[in-house]
């Protein structure tokens, strides 16, 4: 074995890792491939002999490339409340394949990588890194050109935010299953009334079609009267996991047009999000969930 196919061979086993890091940074699976190539091109023209962790001095290297990322990101914005959704991690409804349960570690569901989404690009480093990842406030704060005290005060105001927006999602996926059944159900049938028995009061509806930022629908009479509305379409539900939950692609004739991830906590939906853009939905590996 040459030098160059140890290095890559010692790259291959931490890609898992720098791929879920960048995941949750960037809450994009294409843009999250990107930072880990990026990395990947760093390393091969870099002289590492005298870096002792190199999975630490990779992660810090998708960490920058990620905040780059972001910051690129939100700068092209035309309005800084705009909502984006997330990348879903979607497989079949049997179980995560170890390629997505890498990704998913700790079970990073849609609903956290919404508040993510809402956090200043370096308040969602310094949370990610360490609250997720525990990377210490020094490492991270040479990524950021902070100090060290900063840095911790970022990951705090994050956590604070991440804590006072993010639903406490039941975890049982059984469970989430038949809330999402009676659902459909309601839906399918035109039942207003068994509708509401399965949303919640304060539901929140985010849909993102691909032609402006998210569209946001709150109160579960409005988002009832959206999910009646839509079973004239004809839309075939396709059970599945969504970032480990219990979700849905609704496919029309065999192609899929759009991902439901369901946000459940006790016995109702708190929150729906659906990525229905087409050009993303192509970038995602939905084949598999149809067969």
């Amino acid at each position: 074995m040459d030098e160059n196919e140890f290095l890559a061979e010692r790259f291959e086993a931490h890609r898992g890792h720098l791929r879920a890091v960048a995941y949750r940074m960037l809450g994009s699976l294409s843009e999250a491939d990107d930072a880990v190539q990026e990395a990947w091109l760093r390393l091969s023209r870099s002289d590492t002999s005298a870096v002792e962790n190199l999975g630490g001095w990779l992660t810090t290297i998708v960490a920058r490339v990620s905040l780059n990322m972001l910051r690129s990101r939100t700068s092209r914005r035309e309005d800084p409340l705009d909502i984006r959704l997330p990348d879903p991690v979607v497989s079949p409804s049997e179980g995560l394949d170890p390629e997505h349960q890498a990704l998913l570690v700790d079970s990073v569901g849609l609903a956290m990588l919404v508040v993510l989404e809402a956090l200043e690009p370096a308040e969602r480093l310094a949370f990610v890194l360490h609250d997720m990842f525990a990377v210490p406030f020094d490492e991270i704060a040479t990524v950021l050109e902070r100090s060290p005290a900063a840095t911790r005060q970022l990951a705090s105001r994050a956590r604070r935010r991440v804590q006072g927006m993010n639903p406490a999602p039941a975890t049982n996926v059984s469970h989430q299953r038949e809330i999402v059944e009676a659902f459909l159900a309601a839906s399918q049938d035109g039942n207003f009334e068994a509708l509401l028995e399965v949303l919640d009061p304060d539901v929140v509806l985010r849909a993102d079609t691909g032609a402006t930022a998210a569209q946001v629908i709150r109160g579960a009479r409005q988002v009832a009267g959206r999910a009646v509305f839509f079973r004239q379409f004809g839309y075939t539900s396709v059970r599945v996991l969504v970032n480990g939950a219990a979700g849905i692609v609704s496919v029309v004739d065999g192609q899929p047009r759009a991902v439901l991830g369901f946000t459940i906590a006790g016995d109702r939906i708190v929150e729906l999000d659906i990525l229905a853009d087409p050009k993303r939905l192509s970038q995602l590996d939905l084949q598999i969930t149809l067969n």
